[in-house]
């Protein structure tokens, strides 16, 4: 198998003994990966209390994964490392059906994401994404990646929007035929005459000024059951009591204590971990003769 493409640079420059390069190329790469050098994230990563093949019939499973705003470059790579492991998981046969809902979906950079999305539905896989508008996609993911994710979805659901979202919206949901009156007046009678033509069925503007609650979309159907209207614009309906009742019931979310001590000597733990894997490996390399060229080879000491 060849090296992934993330690490071919290091390769390269090594293998050519670019040191200098070599050392830039660490440089920059430890200024990111230092973000991540955590107790707390080491104690979260290094666990092995469930799986991640959350469909599976035998052990079904909820896992929510909780961003923080203050920290969002450090928490958004690995809650994308989490959901890049998932799209992976999830697409296979004779599983439950499940749902993935990502919440501030612009705040994380999920890899591989438009293949999963094209062939989630066939695995029976409900992807939920939501954004506050196209730009935000755009800013996190660039304009050509924003727009593919865009039109992968099948159900559109929008809220108020405007600019360039509410444009977007606005032509998924497409035209029909308005009718339209005309009045003309002058010194001696008055003319009425109507027309047609197509136009937005949900103008741009209209989506911008829509209130809280009010909701415009195009829907997906199925081949046995067919929906007579695919686009909507429509009001939900809240009960506040009803819910705020509902609320009242919930009941706390088990908490695990876990000690300072625990997590610090679990941070320690996985340091001497790497440190030992470090020398194995470089005590294999210089015992193996087809690999010992790798390793660079000591200067002289000038006499």
């Amino acid at each position: 198998m060849g090296a992934p493409l993330q690490i071919n640079p290091f390769i390269t420059a090594f293998q050519n003994r670019a040191l200098e390069q070599l050392e830039g190329q660490v440089g920059s790469a430890k200024i990111a990966l230092a973000r991540l050098s955590s107790p707390l994230l080491y104690f979260v990563l290094s666990g092995n209390d469930f799986s991640l093949d959350i469909n599976n019939p035998d052990e079904p499973k909820i896992v929510i994964l909780a961003n923080n705003p203050e920290k969002t470059q450090i928490y958004g790579a690995v809650i994308s490392l989490y959901l890049n492991r998932v799209f992976r998981i999830l697409p296979k046969k004779n599983r439950l059906k499940c749902a993935i809902i990502a919440d501030e979906f612009s705040s994380i950079f999920a890899n591989g994401i438009e293949n999963f999305l094209a062939i989630a539905r066939g695995y029976k896989i409900n992807t939920y994404l939501a954004v506050q508008n196209l730009a935000q996609l755009r800013k996190s993911y660039g304009k050509e990646h924003a727009d593919v994710l865009f039109s992968l979805a099948g159900n559109v659901i929008s809220g108020q929007a405007t600019g360039e979202t509410a444009k977007e919206v606005s032509e998924i949901i497409g035209k029909i035929v308005q009718t339209r009156e005309s009045i003309s007046i002058n010194r001696q009678d008055t003319s009425l005459s109507k027309s047609t033509q197509l136009e937005m069925a949900v103008p741009p503007a209209r989506i911008a000024k829509l209130s809280s609650g009010e909701f415009v979309g195009v829907l997906a159907d199925n081949p046995d059951q067919k929906l007579s209207q695919k686009a909507f614009y429509c009001t939900i309906q809240n009960d506040p009591a009803s819910i705020n009742l509902e609320e009242a019931n919930y009941h706390p979310l088990p908490q695990r204590k876990v000690s300072q001590v625990a997590i610090q000597n679990n941070f320690i733990q996985v340091k001497n971990d790497v440190t030992i894997l470090i020398n194995s490996e470089l005590n294999r390399i210089k015992e193996d003769p087809e690999l010992a060229y790798l390793l660079l080879e000591k200067e002289n000491k000038k006499k």
